[in-house]
């Protein structure tokens, strides 16, 4: 890859890609999301060009048709002869932050260990809880910005996190507020969302903490403006319909936007609740019926899928993608990253799992990792796609066409990334600290 500067390198304003081998825009039409067969119609430009200005993308086509105006003023321009060009890719559900690690767990399962055996042995959600409940603030933010550093080399720009480690509400808030700061000061884009309602912590009754989550957690949050959702966790051994409806609702009230965890282990009447209090996505999915997937479909709802969690745990039961493709739902995928049921943060390694293990094209893991997932976050019209006016999201594969992106599974084609118009991530390498550097300075 060459990279030439201009003389105005030190102020950068104008990043040119030319010679892309494979410009995967994903759309051109101004859409919200990819449904049914469109969810493999990525609108593919070979031997394509973008221009970027500021934070923003302002010409996408073929190099032979590039305005001479916009080569001329390029403050940067990357030749990427050989290289696939994607939008930024999304992760809409992730648990970031957290304390401690549970591999001694993930070694018990693989000895055939059953969930109950290993909380016994003091593993389980409640041992995330533990050990996060013991960070300040200052080492939840280092966490969690290395994660998202790990992140942003394998390709995601945008990532949403979730403060269900702490289930009481001083660790919540702590949560949200890391969250809130690593938004401000890493390059990457990091969405909130309190997931309050995970299970209930040892120590309180049912009733008493789903009172603190609803006359104490929301209320605080929504004044606040620590997060964009409200999650509850909604399946056996976690809350019923009835209690996810309450606090969906609470949230609701405060402005908060209701996500759900449903039908990851049984079918439990989560989807009909998500189309009710009008959600905009319903997760894991593994065991839904074709009816709850015709409601979600129906009321425009992303149906976020998250294979790698079934891969990680060694289950088999994988939600029906081709069917929920056939049924027009707008399908994404995320990695579900957390210390118990899914360790991964690679989004490419989601692609190959959904791939080889839900029938999915590898075009339409790309779509569900790009506009699907900003379409779970209601970011669709900024981001998800290469289209002239949305932000300046960008990843350079070292390959020539995209299908190697899932194919070459466990390693990382990722050469360089373009955030907000500025590269931070070049030859694999993370350039920028935090958003206050600019890319002149580094250029």
């Amino acid at each position: 890859m060459i990279i030439n500067q201009g003389p105005k390198a030190f102020m950068v304003n104008t990043v040119l890609l030319t010679n892309i081998s494979e410009l995967v825009t994903v759309s051109q039409s101004g859409e919200r999301c990819k449904r049914g067969a469109g969810l493999r119609e990525l609108n593919i430009i070979r031997d394509g060009a973008v221009a970027t200005r500021g934070d923003e993308i302002v010409w996408v086509g073929l190099t032979s048709e590039l305005p001479r105006n916009i080569a001329r003023d390029a403050d940067v321009t990357i030749d990427c002869s050989g290289k696939t060009v994607l939008p930024g890719l999304v992760d809409c559900h992730t648990h970031f932050v957290f304390g401690g690690s549970r591999e001694n767990e993930y070694a018990m399962r693989c000895e055939g260990k059953s969930y109950s055996e290993m909380a016994e042995a003091g593993g389980g959600i409640k041992s995330s809880m533990r050990a996060t409940r013991e960070l300040s603030l200052e080492q939840m933010i280092e966490i969690g910005r290395l994660h998202l550093d790990q992140m942003l080399l394998l390709g995601t720009t945008t990532v949403e996190g979730k403060s269900d480690y702490g289930l009481d509400f001083d660790t919540e808030i702590k949560l949200l507020r890391a969250m809130r700061e690593l938004d401000d000061t890493h390059p990457a884009t990091v969405v909130p969302t309190f997931l309050g309602a995970h299970v209930v912590p040892d120590g309180v009754s049912r009733t008493k903490y789903l009172s603190v989550v609803l006359e104490e957690m929301i209320p605080y949050i929504a004044e606040h403006r620590l997060a964009e959702f409200c999650d509850v966790f909604c399946d056996e051994g976690a809350f019923t319909v009835d209690e996810a409806r309450f606090v969906l609702r609470e949230g609701k009230r405060f402005g908060l936007i209701p996500k759900i965890h449903t039908d990851q282990f049984a079918s439990f009447g989560g989807c009909e609740l998500a189309a009710e209090e009008e959600a905009i996505s319903a997760d894991h999915l593994d065991a839904v019926r074709q009816s709850d997937i015709d409601a979600l479909a129906s009321n425009d709802i992303a149906g976020v899928l998250l294979p790698g969690c079934v891969f990680f745990l060694g289950l088999n039961k994988y939600a029906p993608a081709r069917r929920m493709i056939d049924s027009n739902l707008p399908i994404a995928l995320a990695t579900d990253f957390n210390p118990g049921s899914c360790n991964i943060r690679s989004l490419p390694i989601i692609m190959t799992i959904a791939c080889s293990k839900m029938r999915m094209h590898p075009r339409e893991a790309i779509g569900a990792c790009t506009l699907n997932a900003a379409f779970a976050l209601g970011l669709s019209a900024q981001i998800g796609s290469i289209e002239v006016g949305k932000r300046a999201d960008l990843v350079l594969f070292d390959a020539d066409n995209s299908l190697h992106i899932p194919y070459e599974c466990g390693h990382n084609l990722v050469n360089t990334v373009i955030k907000d118009g500025r590269v931070v991530v070049r030859d694999g390498c993370k350039l920028e600290r935090n958003k206050e550097t600019t890319l002149g300075k580094r250029a």
